[in-house]
């Protein structure tokens, strides 16, 4: 019996031995791997509170803008001439997918995950040129175009769209402003302590020394 219960014990030792190896080896262990990639997809939320400011606004309706007028643009089939019917289709389109990708960027806080690239910079740039060029391309089509029902709601909404991305740079020049302001603030208020320790330190290096 004795014998037998060691024989027991023994096997159930390389039981255990064997069942550890295999499961190492198992393809199908739990591993961590599908917690990590819940959590990196956990991570692409929606920012609600940016699509509720006012540049998360401004941009969605620059989007709307944008596409409307390029889709509008597309259904003018004769024109004579040309150019400003292309111009203004160059313009909204590029503004179109510019603005789109910025707020996709924005909305999924994916910029934070670049900081190589000054995106406010990047953004303010893309707001500058679009109101001037959607101002060109309107003036250029209300210059050129026939008077179709297409044509003339394509300026109008060009013009919309240039109202929209001029009130976008002029918050963002504002909002830069505000930064530098404060940064220079906060420098000036940081170099006044480090020179009123100095001054500290001073007359106390004088105290011991009398």
């Amino acid at each position: 019996m004795r014998g037998n219960s060691e024989d027991l014990d023994g096997f159930d030792g390389e039981a255990s031995r064997t069942s550890m190896i295999s499961g190492a080896s198992s393809p199908y262990q739990p591993t961590t791997e599908p917690v990590l990639q819940r959590h990196m997809l956990g991570s692409y939320r929606c920012d609600l509170n940016y699509l509720r400011s006012a540049f998360g606004v401004l941009k969605v309706i620059q989007v709307v803008l944008a596409l409307i007028g390029f889709i509008c643009i597309e259904t003018i089939m004769h024109c004579s001439p040309c150019e400003g019917v292309y111009f203004f289709e160059f313009v909204s389109c590029s503004a179109f997918v510019v603005t789109g990708v910025l707020l996709f960027m924005f909305s999924l806080n994916l910029h934070t995950r670049i900081p190589q690239i000054n995106w406010n910079l990047t953004d303010l740039v893309n707001t500058g040129l679009s109101t001037f060029f959607f101002f060109i391309a309107s003036i250029v089509l209300v210059s050129l175009n026939r008077k179709t029902g297409a044509e003339i709601t394509a300026v109008i909404f060009g013009f919309l769209a240039t109202a929209v991305y001029a009130v976008n740079s002029y918050l963002a020049v504002k909002k830069w402003r505000n930064r530098q302001q404060n940064a220079r603030q906060s420098n000036d208020y940081m170099r006044a302590r480090t020179e009123s320790r100095e001054v500290d330190t001073h007359h106390d290096i004088q105290h011991l020394d009398a």
